[in-house]
């Protein structure tokens, strides 16, 4: 067989295994059992001295991997914001990958630097966003967190007279960081990673629902950031942006919204939930989440697109490209066209689509929670979005109740604590999840419960 032959061969061999897995991806567990677990064991070998053949390398994969998956690709996973992969995304990743393509400017790859910059203007265009803004694609809501925050200290710095990119942070006037009490570890982790200390971040008071109290908000000035949120991981709550926002711009500080999943809210009937955030400096969301494309596919978005392109600059001698070049406006310079995705995405959908998605998976939500409450479940916030936040009376039936429902197979979710105490939280993100889905998980969590 020549090379080519057997190339094409065992792409192909890859192509129909994938698509076996999908099409059993309905009945497929969300869970795998301990049978499944046991067998990634086969893994556990030496590293082969000689290599040995690519198809059985696949099919220790298929055989050993695909039981062995969590099943977020199909219909019954509550555990996380975890949309199932658009098959126009997938498909146009699939493509993508054959492409093999350094994604780092036009020079490097000319389809991907125009996909990707018509991807970008998209993006604004249906989270209805500033349309100067720059866009980067990453991979992931912390890289993207990560990026934004480095610009708006690197922003902040100049405003004061002080070079970052020349003479660093020692001696340099310190930038204060409100967060929310209830702020997403991943932005914790960036702020970490940029060394603002733990100790010294300023921790904005919240409401019963996870939001910050205006009312509340610690003092800002103009060497401050401050970190909003645009769907509170278990609540799926937002804060106040009129009022919060308005209280930094008249301080001069810079504002930052995580908008991991809760961005695409602007984009369906839930669309006043997001009012007023507009007028940040600068988001962060993912397409790997509520839109539904495959891993990993995550935005940065920053008004002042200056501020992104110089603080995420990556010109070489050997490599200089556009401001608006991908390896000027992310983490990566090497970096794959995490765009195209997204594009495949939004072209498929269209504006109307993009909406019943979100819309559909928040209908469902009010639904469930409904049902739950009806049966005397203790449903724990509003449900203005995609989150339904239960317990289940003691701590004990809490823990309880959630593994039963997980032995049945209606559905994998996970465990949260909310205001000190155990809880459970459903979240509702996947393209294949359908009504009747939903009403298993509520009968089995009814049932359950009465047991």
């Amino acid at each position: 067989m020549t090379r080519i032959a057997s190339e094409r061969a065992l792409i192909a061999q890859a192509d129909a295994l994938a698509q076996t897995y999908l099409e059993g991806i309905d009945q497929r567990p969300p869970y795998p059992d301990a049978a499944a677990l046991a067998g990634l064991g086969a893994f556990a070998e030496d590293l082969p001295a000689q290599g040995r053949d690519a198809e059985e390398t696949l099919r220790l994969l298929d055989i050993y991997g695909s039981p062995a998956t969590t099943a977020s690709n199909g219909p019954r996973y509550f555990g996380f914001v975890i949309g199932a992969a658009l098959p126009s995304a997938a498909a146009a990743e699939r493509l993508m990958l054959a492409w093999d393509q350094c994604a780092s400017s036009f020079d490097n790859s000319p389809v991907a630097a125009t996909v990707e910059k018509i991807a970008a203007g998209w993006l604004l265009d249906i989270l209805d966003l500033p349309r100067e803004s720059a866009v980067g694609f990453g991979t992931s809501a912390t890289a993207c967190t990560l990026s934004a925050l480095s610009a708006a200290r690197r922003s902040l710095l100049a405003r004061a007279g002080w070079d970052f990119d020349r003479d660093g942070l020692i001696g340099a006037p310190e930038i204060k960081v409100v967060i929310s009490e209830t702020v997403h570890i991943t932005v914790k982790k960036a702020l970490r990673l940029l060394g603002f200390g733990m100790a010294r971040l300023i921790v904005a008071p919240v409401d019963a629902q996870g939001r910050i109290d205006p009312d509340r908000l610690p003092p800002l000035d103009d060497r401050t950031i401050l970190c909003l949120q645009a769907g509170e991981v278990n609540t799926g709550e937002f804060d106040p942006f009129v009022p919060l926002i308005a209280a930094a711009r008249k301080a001069g500080a810079w504002v930052h919204v995580d908008g991991a999943f809760g961005l695409w809210a602007r984009a369906s009937s839930r669309h006043a939930l997001t009012s007023g955030v507009e007028e940040a400096d600068s988001w962060t969301t993912d397409g790997h989440k509520w839109l539904n494309t495959p891993y990993d596919g995550a935005v940065t978005i920053c008004r002042d697109a200056d501020a992104l392109a110089q603080a995420m600059n990556a010109d070489a001698v050997y490599a200089t490209s556009a401001r608006d070049a991908q390896k000027n406006l992310t983490l990566e310079f090497s970096r794959r066209a995490r765009g195209i995705p997204i594009w495949a995405a939004l072209r498929t959908l269209g504006r109307e689509g993009v909406a019943a998605l979100v819309d559909q998976h928040c209908d469902q939500a009010s639904w469930l929670a409904d049902q739950l409450r009806a049966g005397g479940l203790e449903v724990l916030n509003r449900v203005v979005l995609n989150q339904v936040l239960v317990r289940c009376g003691s701590d004990a039936e809490t823990a309880r109740v959630r593994e039963t429902v997980l032995a049945t197979g209606a559905g994998w979710f996970g465990n949260t604590v909310w205001q000190g105490r155990p809880a459970f939280r459903l979240s509702l993100s996947s393209w294949r999840t359908a009504r009747e889905d939903v009403a298993r998980l509520a009968e089995e969590l009814l049932k359950a419960a009465r047991a």
